[in-house]
C-alpha cells in the first residue's frame, strides 16, 4: 500500500492490463519525510460507498413517489456517514482520497437527495419558485461542503462553521417523513403550508453557508471508559427515538438547527449588556 521514504517516483505502467491507473497519494511519515502511498483504504471507503448508495436510492425512491422510503434512506446515509469517519480515525486509515470521496457522497446523500425529495413531495406545485428553492438548497450544500474541505485543520474541530449538511438534510427529510407518516401528502397541503415548507428548506440551506457555529460532538471519546449510568442513558435515548422515529428525529434535528442561531443571539445579548 505504500513505498519507503525517499523511494524514487515511478511513472505508471502504460501497458497495464486494467484501463485504470493506480491511485498514488503523497503524505508524510512521523518524522516529516515524504512518503508515497499506493492504493486506497478499503474499510472506511466501504461505508462511504454505502452512504453514496443510500443517497442514490433516496433519489430513485423520490422519483418513483416513495417519499417515506426516500426520507428514511437519507437517515440511513447519516448513520453510514458518521461511521466512515469514525472508522477511519479509529483504524488510522484517513486519506485525502477518502476525504474527497466522502464529500462527493455527502453531496449526493445530503445535497441532491433532500432537494429532490422536497421538490417532488411538495415544492413542484409552486412551479419555478419550488424549483428555485430546491436548487438553492442543493447549491448551499455544495458550497458548505467545499468550504468545509478548505477549513480542515484550520478551525476548531469542536465546532462546525454553518449547519452541517447531514443535519440540514435531517430537517428536510424529517419533515417529509413526519408528515407522510401522518398521511399528509404534499399535493394535498394548502398553499400557505407549502410556502412555510419552502421557507424551511431555504432556511436550512442558508444555515449551511452561514458563519454560525454548531457543536460538532467530535471531541466525544468513544474508546475511553464511561460511568455505568452512561449506558443506561444510551438505552433510554434509543427507546425514546424508536417510540416514534419520524417525529422524534424531526424534533432533534430542528432543535439542533435552532441551537446555532439561539447561541448567537445569546452572545450578542451578552455583549450588549457588557457594553
Amino acid at each position: 500500500m505504500s513505498e519507503q521514504p525517499g523511494e524514487p517516483s515511478k511513472a505508471p505502467e502504460s501497458d497495464s492490463l486494467l484501463p485504470i491507473d493506480e491511485h498514488v497519494e503523497e503524505g508524510q511519515d512521523a518524522e516529516g519525510r515524504k512518503v508515497r502511498h499506493r492504493g486506497v483504504y478499503l474499510l472506511p471507503n466501504l461505508f462511504t460507498t454505502a452512504n453514496l448508495f443510500a443517497g442514490f436510492f433516496s433519489i430513485v425512491s423520490a422519483m418513483n413517489g416513495k417519499y417515506e422510503v426516500a426520507a428514511i434512506a437519507i437517515f440511513v446515509a447519516m448513520v453510514l456517514d458518521g461511521l466512515d469517519g469514525r472508522v477511519a480515525r479509529m483504524t488510522n486509515t484517513q486519506s485525502a482520497f477518502g476525504a474527497e470521496y466522502d464529500s462527493l457522497s455527502d453531496m449526493v446523500a445530503f445535497g441532491l437527495a433532500p432537494a429532490l425529495l422536497a421538490y417532488k413531495w411538495a415544492l413542484s406545485g409552486l412551479g419555478n419558485v419550488g424549483l428555485t428553492v430546491s436548487f438553492i438548497y442543493a447549491a448551499c450544500a455544495a458550497l458548505r461542503l467545499a468550504r468545509f474541505n478548505t477549513q480542515i485543520g484550520k478551525v476548531d474541530k469542536r465546532y462546525f462553521i454553518g449547519l452541517a449538511s447531514p443535519a440540514a438534510a435531517g430537517v428536510v427529510a424529517g419533515m417529509v417523513w413526519a408528515l407522510k407518516d401522518l398521511g399528509v401528502d404534499g399535493v394535498d397541503m394548502s398553499l400557505v403550508v407549502v410556502l412555510l415548507f419552502a421557507l424551511l428548506v431555504a432556511a436550512a440551506g442558508a444555515l449551511m453557508v452561514s458563519n454560525i457555529k454548531y457543536y460538532s460532538f467530535k471531541d466525544f471519546d468513544l474508546k475511553g471508559r464511561v460511568p455505568f449510568v452512561a449506558i443506561l442513558v444510551v438505552v433510554l435515548v434509543f427507546a425514546v427515538i424508536f417510540s416514534d422515529p419520524p417525529r422524534i428525529l424531526l424534533l432533534i434535528f430542528l432543535a439542533y438547527a435552532a441551537s446555532g442561531p439561539a447561541q448567537r443571539l445569546l452572545q450578542v445579548r451578552r455583549r450588549k449588556q457588557v457594553e
